[in-house]
C-alpha cells in the first residue's frame, strides 16, 4: 500500500472512531436532557467537526463583515466536497438545523449525531412527492421554532469546477418563512479538496459570507425567478473569487 493510501486509511479510520465515540457519549447526554438540548448537541458536533478538520490539517478562514444573523435565516452555499459538511457544522451557525441526505443515516454514528441535531433528512429528487412532504414538515417546524436552517440548493456535490443547477427547496422555505437568505461561497484549494472522496490534504478553506438577501416581498409565483437570480450571484462570486 502506498504512503498516500496509508494516510487516507489512517485518517478516515481515526475520524470514524472519533465520531463513533462522540455518538456513543451523546446518547446518554441526550437521555439526561430528554433529547431537548439541541443547541448543546449541535455545539458538540461543531467541536467534533473542528477536531476532524484539524486531524486533516484543514483550517477555516471566514470572511464575514456583518456577522451571522441572530434571527431566523436560511443559509445556503455551493457544494463541491466531502469537506463541506464538516466545515459548515464547524462554523457553529447560530440556532441552526441542517438538511442532509437520508442515505447518510446508514453511517450510524453520523446518523445519530445528525438526528440529535434535529437534521431534516431528504430523499433523492426522483421521489418528488416525498420531498414535498419533507419540506412542508420542515417549514412548519421552523415556523414554530424560529430556528435557522442550512441546505445546499445544488443538492449533491458538484466537482467539475462549476456552479450546478439549483433546486427550489431552499427558496420555497425562505419564501414561506419570510426569512433572509444568507449565501456562503466556499472555496477549497484544488490541492486540498478531496472531491467526493476522503483524501483531504492540509490547507485553508475560505468561507465568504455574502450580504443577506431579503425575502419579505417574495411570492411563491416567483420562486423559479428568485432561484435563478441567486444562482447568478453564486456564478459571479465563483468567477470573481477564483480569479482573485
Amino acid at each position: 500500500m502506498s504512503p498516500a493510501r496509508v494516510r487516507v486509511v489512517a485518517l478516515a479510520t481515526a475520524s470514524g472512531i472519533l465520531m463513533s465515540i462522540v455518538a456513543a457519549l451523546m446518547l446518554p447526554v441526550g437521555a439526561l436532557t430528554l433529547f431537548r438540548a439541541r443547541r448543546l448537541y449541535t455545539r458538540i458536533a461543531a467541536v467534533l467537526s473542528q477536531t476532524i478538520l484539524a486531524l486533516y490539517g484543514v483550517r477555516i478562514r471566514v470572511f464575514n463583515d456583518l456577522g451571522f444573523p441572530r434571527t431566523q435565516a436560511v443559509y445556503i452555499s455551493n457544494h463541491t466536497s466531502t469537506l463541506d459538511l464538516f466545515v459548515l457544522v464547524a462554523l457553529g451557525l447560530p440556532n441552526c438545523r441542517f438538511f442532509l441526505s437520508g442515505f447518510l443515516r446508514k453511517l450510524v454514528p453520523l446518523g445519530i449525531i445528525s438526528w440529535m441535531m434535529g437534521t431534516f433528512f431528504t430523499v433523492p429528487q426522483n421521489f418528488p412527492e416525498e420531498r414535498r412532504r419533507i419540506f412542508a414538515r420542515a417549514g412548519q417546524t421552523l415556523q414554530r421554532t424560529g430556528e435557522s436552517v442550512y441546505l445546499s440548493p445544488e443538492g449533491g456535490r458538484i466537482t467539475d469546477g462549476t456552479i450546478g443547477h439549483f433546486n427550489k427547496g431552499a427558496f420555497h422555505l425562505a419564501t414561506v418563512l419570510r426569512a433572509p437568505i444568507v449565501p456562503m461561497y466556499l472555496h477549497i484549494p484544488r490541492e486540498t479538496d478531496p472531491g467526493r472522496g476522503f483524501d483531504a490534504r492540509p490547507g485553508t478553506v475560505d468561507v465568504h459570507v455574502l450580504p443577506p438577501i431579503h425575502t419579505a416581498e417574495w411570492s411563491e409565483a416567483k420562486i423559479f425567478e428568485n432561484k435563478e437570480r441567486v444562482r447568478e450571484l453564486f456564478v459571479r462570486a465563483h468567477q470573481e473569487l477564483r480569479c482573485a
